[in-house]
């Protein structure tokens, strides 16, 4: 009679930003929904040359 039923969760798209992305991750035992976060790199690193002498 009184069954327990779970809460369906709805499918959130991929969030987009000139920095990161973000995306929902899958439903825990409880129903936590939690979202992870996938940083791009900010700066790029360049090998090192050392100047001319003089």
């Amino acid at each position: 009679m009184s069954e327990e039923k779970k809460p369906t969760t709805t499918k959130v798209p991929d969030g987009h930003t000139p920095f990161y992305t973000t995306r929902q991750k899958a439903p825990t035992e409880k129903g936590f929904v939690g979202y992870e976060t996938i940083w791009k790199p900010l700066q790029k690193e360049v090998e090192y040359k050392t100047p001319k002498k003089p």
